[in-house]
């Protein structure tokens, strides 16, 4: 088994991955909203514009020039291996997360990158092209934000509930009834739940703390680990669905990351709002008999 390597171990990954998202991403504000081409992407509603395949690109030249070893998994790109012998270590890249938002004009949008050793998240870092803000965090090292050290703040309880955002992957069937009573049970006993059509901001918001709690049900892999090692740096918990213990990798089927997260003071209600939401007696859907998320 490899030793868990040292916080200090990543330093320069996360530098390296804090330049190119913040690259990749002064392209994107360039061409945003309307100096961009866009074409379908499968059959399910998806787009990819020609900003995604520009950031993506930038990003991976980045990443290879630096560390020409590691593997590479990229949003548009697949899997693009390793140049060598990887080591166990690599890289995954969203170049725009939120392209359907940037098809119709509206600025929610960033790039997300991450470093997984051994399958489990030590580097992520999400870069909002609108405003400039940069987030990263390392493995032991703690979450940061423009303005330093992330640790959200309790935020004060509504008595109309929480303030949630949701996310599901795109293989999810638009009539699974399972997903369907989960995000109704859900927009019933919250105060709102956000559907931002980019999960890496909702876990920028999580960490920072503007919103109570996070909810996805088969999330994609891709985006999964820079997101959930920032919010956990940050202090954030997460759980699966039933309450067990989440690893938020990137291998495995995509009933392995459905996920709660929130606070460790309000998680438990959230928990609760996820089983009173969910069907077939409080049954989380998206478990996988002994999967561990």
């Amino acid at each position: 088994m490899r030793p868990t390597p040292r916080p200090s171990d990543f330093t320069a990954e996360c530098r390296t991955a804090v330049a190119a998202a913040e690259a990749a991403g002064a392209l994107l504000r360039s061409r945003f909203p309307d100096g961009f081409a866009a074409r379908p992407k499968g059959a399910l509603g998806d787009v990819v514009t020609d900003l995604d395949l520009l950031a993506e690109s930038m990003v991976v030249d980045r990443i290879r020039a630096d560390f020409p070893h590691d593997r590479v998994l990229a949003e548009e790109g697949g899997d693009l291996g390793a140049l060598g012998g990887d080591g166990g270590r690599t890289w995954l890249v969203d170049p725009l997360d939120g392209s359907n938002n940037v098809v119709i004009g509206l600025p929610v949008y960033v790039v997300g990158i991450a470093l997984c050793v051994e399958g489990a998240p030590v580097v992520g870092v999400v870069h909002d092209p609108v405003t400039g803000r940069t987030w990263s965090a390392r493995h032991g090292a703690g979450a940061h934000g423009p303005a330093g050290p992330l640790a959200p703040a309790r935020r004060p309880s509504s008595p109309a509930g929480p303030l949630l955002a949701w996310t599901q992957g795109h293989a999810v069937r638009r009539d699974d009834p399972a997903v369907h009573a989960l995000r109704h049970g859900l927009e019933l006993r919250s105060r709102r739940l956000l559907q931002l059509w980019a999960p890496l901001v909702a876990w920028a918001m999580l960490a920072r703390g503007d919103i109570d709690g996070f909810v996805g049900y088969r999330a994609e892999a891709i985006d999964l680990p820079a997101g959930a090692l920032l919010a956990r740096e940050a202090g954030v918990v997460l759980r699966r669905l039933d309450g067990g213990e989440f690893s938020a990798g990137f291998t495995g089927p995509d009933t392995d990351r459905s996920f709660v997260a929130g606070r460790p003071e309000i998680l438990p209600s959230l928990l609760d709002l996820v089983a009173a939401a969910t069907p077939l007696r409080g049954r989380a859907p998206g478990r996988a008999g002994t999967a561990t998320g």
